[in-house]
């Protein structure tokens, strides 16, 4: 039987390379929804491709737009981000690929758990801000979450077989980005163009961005902290220009799994969307001959202060992770727009911390109103 899989933020990086796997296995998989927040468009050329049973568009004044385009086709045809939310938890999907950007995806995620289905997680910025409400409805639920980003499905593919088996570490790596490096005098000359231009991986702005000022690496393991159930100090940053070692797991003798492979989110795609299975594929082979020298290094964590305040939000807990991951967003669309610099990005994430209320115990709604506090304070820090 086809896998039916919803994917949520079907026009990014990662919703693009999960059509391609798709179709590179049509008898697999059937795409049952999809959903962006602005691209009409290239939503609308998708839907006339896999002709989903429904698709939503999160900006509400693109909805004409895009019923004009689809309803003709029989395609049921959606608005809003409360729309995405409930398609998340239609009872004809059987995964749904959360692969939206931001706090955004949060909502759709908890939906598709409470409704039984499983997901597969791109959206690193869920676990991030509210980790322990995911993974102990998930549990409850009985539905897994598999993760998606190259790191955590590296983690979990070294996990397998190994259930009885105590980690020591976890060694999330980096590929330490187009700054490596560099000093602080650098970064704060540093322009848009080159915050983009990441040297291994083709991402969207955002998290290529975040991966540029290892933002990305500090959320990255608050993330693994709660998909794997290990505590911050299990969790070390390894830099690997290479980006060949996607991550690594070390266990209680001392021995250590590593997952390797081009640096291509295909292969995770598809091996969360295949899961338990390895699905054969045609995607370019890595070879040892052309990388006769695999390098890793310690993070600078003086340089790139971002990580630093990741593992500090991390080890306090409570809200801390959501008003960082918050004033993170905000920092970064300010950078992008011209109203921050590089270095000013950690700046205004440190002082949003310093303001920002504190927490310890947090239900759903104190994290959707810790995100509101947050992003007001670091709005406010923005020139």
């Amino acid at each position: 039987m086809l896998k039916r899989i919803a994917i949520l933020g079907s026009t990014g990086s990662i919703g693009t390379q999960a059509l391609e796997v798709v179709d590179a296995h049509p008898d697999r998989f059937s795409v049952e929804v999809l959903t962006a927040n602005n691209n009409v468009d290239l939503l609308a050329t998708q839907a006339l491709k896999y002709q989903p049973n429904m698709v939503a568009i999160g900006n509400e004044a693109l909805y004409p737009q895009l019923k004009s385009l689809l309803e003709p086709e029989g395609i049921k045809v959606f608005a809003g981000t409360e729309a995405i939310a409930q398609l998340a938890a239609v009872s004809t999907n059987d995964m749904v690929l959360t692969s939206m950007v931001g706090f955004a995806g949060l909502l759709p995620t908890v939906r598709a758990l409470e409704a039984g289905i499983s997901v597969a997680l791109a959206n690193k910025e869920t676990l991030v801000v509210a980790g322990e409400l995911i993974m102990d409805l998930a549990r409850r639920k009985g539905v897994p979450v598999l993760p998606v980003d190259s790191e955590h499905s590296a983690i979990f593919q070294c996990l397998q077989g190994e259930a009885e088996n105590p980690v020591e570490k976890i060694l999330l790596t980096a590929s330490g980005g187009p700054f490596r490096g560099k000093n602080v005098d650098f970064l704060r000359k540093v322009t848009r163009c080159q915050a983009l231009n990441h040297p291994n991986w083709k991402m969207g702005d955002k998290i290529t961005i975040d991966s540029a000022s290892l933002m990305n690496k500090g959320l990255e393991a608050i993330e693994a902290r709660w998909l794997f159930n290990v505590q911050p100090k299990q969790i070390e940053i390894v830099v690997h220009p290479q980006s060949i070692v996607h991550s690594m797991v070390q266990f209680s003798d001392g021995s250590i799994k590593a997952q390797m492979g081009l640096p291509d989110m295909r292969l995770p795609i598809q091996y969360a969307l295949g899961y338990p299975e390895r699905l054969p594929n045609s995607f370019p082979r890595f070879n040892f001959m052309d990388f006769p020298a695999l390098t890793f290094e310690q993070a600078d964590v003086a340089v790139f202060r971002n990580l630093a305040m990741a593992y500090e939000a991390m080890e306090r807990g409570g809200n801390a992770p959501c008003v960082l991951n918050a004033a993170n967003e905000v920092a970064v669309a300010a950078f992008l727009k011209g109203k921050a610099g590089f270095v000013e990005m950690s700046t205004i994430i440190e002082q949003t911390l310093a303001r920002a209320s504190f927490k310890s115990d947090c239900s759903f709604n104190d994290y959707v109103e810790s995100d509101r506090e947050a992003r007001e304070l670091a709005t406010s820090l923005v020139r």
